[in-house]
């Protein structure tokens, strides 16, 4: 969220399921857990926030949209609060210092219904090329492959609800981005900056460790 409303982009819609509770409770006490605070007890009893954090006029709608509900279905089921314009989707596992400014402008650009945000295929690995017979040729310190993955960041027109349903089957990664491919209607956005999925546990202590470290590529802020 940072990354997007520090380019400008402040108004929110967060589609809750598993725990989402702990996300509501977390932007009920937002206030009370960024700022310092006077307390005045007894029958006056008030509070004061003394300074402001940098979410002064963020707008955050918390939106129920179920517990096993697939990414497509979601997004159908916030359908109402995006007022019929253009919106932008993205997961909350992934860290990344898009540009959101030249993602809009190239998705104007297109025309488009729909654009997704791909990044190269990070090297997580050395290679070891070897013949059929298992003689090693070489060792290669974690290519970068010239192929594209998602990194989410999309940005949909209204129409993009029509390829869209709210039951649970609903994976927006399946059939409705396949439809739009099939419809010419999706159009790829190449990121060259940074990108660091959190999928795995080890991915939980290297971006965290990153993040303690002043050292996070994500921080635009």
């Amino acid at each position: 969220m940072k990354v997007f409303g520090h380019q400008g982009m402040r108004e929110f819609v967060l589609c809750l399921g598993y725990k989402g509770n702990l996300i509501k409770e977390f932007f009920l006490n937002y206030e009370a857990m960024t700022n310092d605070i006077q307390v005045q007890l007894g029958v006056k009893f008030g509070l004061t926030y003394l300074g402001e954090h940098e979410e002064q006029d963020y707008t955050v709608k918390l939106v129920e949209t179920g517990p096993t509900a697939g990414t497509g279905a979601r997004v159908a089921r916030i359908q109402r609060h995006v007022a019929g314009e253009r919106f932008m989707v993205t997961y909350g596992d992934g860290l990344a210092n898009v540009n959101i400014p030249q993602l809009i402008a190239f998705h104007e650009a297109h025309g488009k219904l729909a654009t997704i945000t791909t990044v190269r295929i990070p090297g997580r690995f050395g290679v070891v090329d070897a013949s059929p017979e298992g003689r090693v040729a070489r060792f290669r310190e974690k290519p970068t492959e010239d192929a594209w993955i998602s990194a989410g960041y999309f940005v949909f027109e209204p129409g993009v609800f029509e390829y869209l349903w709210p039951t649970d089957d609903c994976i927006l990664e399946r059939d409705p981005l396949e439809r739009l491919v099939r419809n010419g209607q999706l159009m790829a956005f190449r990121h060259e900056g940074e990108f660091y999925p959190m999928d795995t546990h080890r991915d939980h202590l290297a971006l965290n460790e990153l993040w303690s470290s002043g050292k996070a590529p994500w921080k635009i802020w």
